[in-house]
């Protein structure tokens, strides 16, 4: 019985995504991802976290339903609970089973300490859909605590209770461990049966820290371990450019498309760049949300916080999809020849991104996963750009 309902909230998840991704791809302004601070203060003290203290209490679990509330009144498709430690929050439960009630998919960054199987059910029963926790290496060392070595009994306990989805991402960079700690950590969280990412440290400004040799190649076989065909291209492109040290050219939607909601309620372009624009959730307008996505923002080019990334790449397919979907195929095949898109795949860009003709399955496909119906004005000209389709044909 549990097994079948791990698959079933699996599968209302996945349905769940294709509305998120539905929704991206109709509507240019609505936030797709905020983060919200539930606290600061932290069980840990890492020596590269500047988003942490020791003594702050949790927000009022009052002020952040109505965060919650009015992100949701603004279109929010996923809020991410984060701290300092977030399960620190006593009230945690109820903040995670209010994003579900508003509609948007409910997302957990933690360390993972405080996790065991009693935690895990309550996180089950509040609705959670994802958690994060990021390992730093396998034995805990000066720099960092969050180890294989002392973490791996609760990651065990994920993989036989959770029923959301688990990411663990490895950290490379992050002190002086062998950079093939993260490979071995990367290994260990496929094997029970999570997603893996990795990530690169950054310094205080969320800016690139320089890899040595070592760490880019432990880097690139982590990318090329069984990658999803989306993930592998936003991280493969971003992170490959992100270890030469070279900068990346994109439109960072930061403030619009991404919003960071500090514990004073204010909204920050992200964790690394707070007190830009400042203005209080409250009063955050579509105007603000206009503005900011459009606003160029100096620190992009050498920026390593994924998840803004990650908000980018959804607006580069609405506005280019033809262009994005190749740059993704030419990037996979490039390290895997044999590569065919995947059955569904090649469905999905038939109906979205073929000829003016097939405008029709686009709207029932829309229609299905509950969003409104194929606005050609709204997705800047979706299904009709010219390009490759999704084999690099012309």
């Amino acid at each position: 019985m549990a097994m079948l309902a791990r698959r079933a909230k699996r599968a209302l998840r996945v349905l769940r995504e294709a509305r998120m991704f539905a929704r991206a791809m109709r509507s240019p302004r609505h936030p797709i991802l905020a983060q919200v601070v539930v606290t600061r203060r932290c069980n840990l003290a890492c020596a590269y976290c500047n988003e942490f203290d020791r003594v702050s209490p949790p927000v009022p679990t009052a002020d952040l339903l109505r965060r919650i509330d009015r992100l949701a009144d603004l279109g929010t498709s996923i809020i991410t609970l984060t701290g300092g430690e977030s399960l620190l929050h006593p009230e945690l439960d109820s903040l995670i089973a209010r994003i579900r009630r508003r509609g948007a998919m409910a997302v957990l960054l933690t360390n993972g300490f405080l996790l065991n199987r009693d935690r895990i059910r309550r996180l089950n029963r509040a609705g959670l859909d994802y958690l994060q926790l990021s390992i730093d290496n396998l034995k805990p060392d000066a720099v960092s605590k969050k180890s294989l070595s002392l973490l791996d009994r609760r990651l065990e306990e994920l993989a036989a209770c959770a029923e959301f989805q688990v990411t663990i991402n490895s950290v490379v960079g992050a002190g002086g461990n062998p950079p093939e700690d993260a490979c071995t950590i990367a290994m260990r969280a496929r094997a029970l049966g999570f997603t893996s990412t990795i990530g690169v440290v950054h310094d205080g400004a969320g800016q690139l820290r320089p890899l040595e040799d070592g760490h880019r190649d432990v880097v690139g076989r982590i990318l090329r371990l069984a990658p999803s065909l989306f993930s592998f291209a936003q991280l493969g492109h971003f992170q490959e450019n992100v270890v030469r040290g070279l900068p990346n050219r994109w439109r960072c939607r930061a403030g619009g498309r991404f919003l960071y909601v500090c514990e004073d309620g204010l909204v920050h372009y992200c964790s690394q760049q707070r007190g830009r624009p400042g203005i209080p959730l409250e009063t955050y307008s579509a105007a603000d949300l206009a503005r900011e996505a459009d606003h160029p923002k100096p620190c992009a080019p050498f920026c390593t916080v994924s998840c803004v990334h990650r908000v980018a790449m959804l607006d580069r397919f609405r506005e280019e999809p033809h262009d994005a979907l190749a740059a993704i195929l030419d990037a996979r095949k490039a390290h895997d020849p044999g590569f065919r898109a995947p059955a569904a795949v090649r469905m999905l860009s038939w109906a979205f991104l073929g000829p003016r003709r097939q405008e029709g399955a686009a709207n029932a496909a829309l229609r299905a996963l509950g969003v409104e119906s194929w606005d050609a004005g709204q997705t800047s000209g979706l299904g009709r750009r010219p390009g490759r389709d999704i084999e690099g044909r012309p």
